[in-house]
């Protein structure tokens, strides 16, 4: 029966290989980009406010209209002439044709001025959700590859556990060992395949957490095979020739509220601008049939005129209301300068955590290292004293549960020293 068990485990283990779909740390974050809906949001944003930003060119193009208007006066007036009254009933209709254009317009250069930061705090934006996006995936990709590795682990482990229950099993058929050995065995291996089988839920589900993450349905957990990413240079520990995204964004702020304080004072400051008009206009007097006027055509001819200028606006009082805007525009620039010494601070301490913890990792290393190695010398000396029957199947087990834990408790300490150097990395701003 367990030459069965052990025929199914290998085909199944061959087939689910044939079908492995290996994902790189590198894969999940272009695949998690390409499917955010977040990100695309962001994309969308900073095209929007790229359209929004207005050529230098443009402010100076002149903005022209036109309009017409058809009224109709009905009543009465007095003919001076007569010092009678005379009816007034009378059409009009008027056309306009205007062009205005800027020639210095304080205010506008700085909204122009405004609108460019928008664009880029749009950026700065979309820089800060991938780097906190990436984090989230790095640290799923982590979780993943932690019980993925210990799956292989306890899989090595259980086949020494099927070896050594068929070879007691075989003993205690032919009478070399008591029927209590084999109980002992069998309770080993049974206690092994279970924290096998949890081991290999725990992954998959990890796994499946790691693909919702990034939006990929199409894959099952169970073909997917997780790469230990290679290592990295670390970056030094007080370098400062980096670029965090929430700094930038910051920085970006505390110009955008800079330019609103610069561009509501503009308002207090002269605008000169130039104007062109052309204008024409037809009447006719209604129920006067005494009256003869000109048709459509000649008058629309006639009445032309045309008046070019310049105009000069000078504010001078608004009630105090431009000064308190810009008060609350001050206070406001006060406010970013704070933001930004806080997002300054924040990734400092965080900086400083994680190095920390790498340090930490890296101590406990070489102990890692040793206990490793005397734990497997222990397990093949407990191998050879179990063979030869001086040791008893329940220290066994014991020795070979420390060899294990050993083992993952190193490979753990080797992955959080590399996955530190990219949380650090992607914090900086730095590409993996």
């Amino acid at each position: 029966m367990n030459k069965k068990l052990m025929l199914l485990c290998f085909l199944y283990t061959v087939l689910s290989f044939a079908q492995t779909d290996l994902w790189t740390l590198q894969r999940c974050f272009d695949q998690g980009m390409k499917n955010s809906l977040e990100a695309q949001i962001k994309n969308l944003q900073v095209k929007k406010a790229q359209k929004l930003h207005q050529p230098l060119a443009l402010l100076w193009m002149p903005e022209v209209s036109f309009s017409g208007i058809q009224s109709y006066n009905f009543g009465s007036t007095i003919d001076p002439a007569t010092n009678g009254r005379v009816s007034s009933n009378i059409q009009n209709d008027s056309f306009f044709l205007n062009a205005q254009m800027n020639l210095l317009n304080f205010e506008l250069l700085a909204s122009r001025v405004r609108s460019g930061i928008d664009q880029k705090i749009a950026q700065a934006d979309l820089a800060v959700f991938e780097s906190e996006y990436k984090l989230q995936i790095l640290e799923s990709y982590l979780q993943a590859l932690f019980f993925q590795e210990l799956q292989h682990i306890q899989e090595e482990q259980f086949k020494n556990a099927q070896f050594n229950l068929d070879r007691i099993s075989k003993e205690v058929a032919l009478g070399s060992k008591p029927q209590s050995d084999l109980y002992d065995m069998q309770l080993g291996h049974a206690q092994e395949q279970l924290r096998l089988s949890e081991t290999q839920q725990l992954a998959a589900l990890r796994k499946r957490e790691l693909m919702q993450l990034i939006s990929v349905d199409a894959v099952l957990p169970e073909q997917i095979l997780l790469e230990k990413p290679e290592s990295i240079e670390p970056s030094a520990r007080n370098r400062t020739d980096f670029s965090s995204p929430k700094i930038k964004s910051a920085e970006l702020n505390l110009q955008a509220s800079m330019a609103d304080r610069r561009r509501i004072r503009a308002r207090n400051l002269p605008t000169l601008s130039t104007y062109y008009s052309a204008s024409t206009f037809y009447y006719k007097p209604l129920n006067q049939s005494s009256v003869v006027v000109d048709d459509f055509h000649t008058q629309f001819k006639n009445n032309k005129n045309q008046q070019v200028g310049l105009q000069l606006y000078v504010p001078v009082f608004n009630g105090f209301k431009n000064n308190r805007s810009v008060s609350a525009a001050r206070i406001e620039e006060q406010k970013s300068k704070c933001a930004l010494e806080q997002a300054k601070q924040q990734l400092k301490n965080q900086l400083d955590t994680e190095a920390q913890k790498k340090t930490n990792f890296e101590q406990l290393r070489p102990q890692f290292d040793q206990v490793t190695q005397w734990a497997e010398a222990s397990f093949k000396t407990s191998q050879a004293k179990f063979n030869s029957g001086k040791m008893d199947a329940l220290v066994f087990a014991s020795v070979k549960n420390q060899w294990l834990n050993a083992q993952f408790d190193q490979l753990k300490n080797q992955l959080m020293i590399q996955f530190t150097d990219f949380k650090i990395k992607l914090m900086q701003g730095q590409t993996l």
